[in-house]
């Protein structure tokens, strides 16, 4: 177990309010702190825990890695981070990004021509985990002769259809 800060936190606060409930059942300061010390990891990684899993936003950020790219699309989203920071397809030309991540999966609407373009290539990157989280994360790159100008991500919302 690691102790942080929001654990002493989170110990402390355990702690007082058992002090408070035991002491109106034993006046021994050490029966407080032993069940402190056991309902504490309790409370923190069964019920604290979890709730913040679920509520936040935090997912974990990998470097880009091709094959991890290819093999694992659902988690994609790990890395768009550190290829958008660091601009590392900018400038490559369509050939090196296909040979590196493969063909696009679809492509993006361009307003000129009013149709799909094929100098906007488009890529799933999954969902980021979350309880309530209903938005796919999307990847654009956009091409200009044949040189990748511009990389966004983007999210779409993800809509189930029903069965009839």
């Amino acid at each position: 177990m690691i102790i942080t800060p929001l654990f002493v936190v989170f110990f402390t606060i355990v702690y007082i309010l058992v002090w408070i409930f035991a002491r109106t059942i034993d006046k021994r300061k050490w029966v407080t702190f032993l069940i402190s010390l056991v309902l504490t990891p309790i409370i923190y990684f069964y019920v604290f825990y979890p709730f913040i899993n679920i509520f936040c936003s935090y997912h974990h950020q990998k470097y880009f890695d091709a094959e991890a790219w290819k093999e694992k699309p659902a988690l994609r989203y790990e890395m768009s981070d550190e290829m958008i920071r660091d601009s590392l397809f900018i400038g490559k030309h369509k050939n090196e990004i296909q040979s590196t991540l493969g063909t696009s999966e679809w492509y993006g609407w361009d307003d000129s021509i009013k149709a799909n373009s094929p100098d906007k290539w488009n890529y799933n990157l999954g969902f980021k985990p979350g309880a309530f989280n209903m938005m796919q994360e999307c990847m654009e790159f956009v091409f200009k002769q044949d040189t990748v100008n511009n990389v966004t991500q983007y999210q779409l919302k993800k809509t189930f259809e029903e069965k009839q």
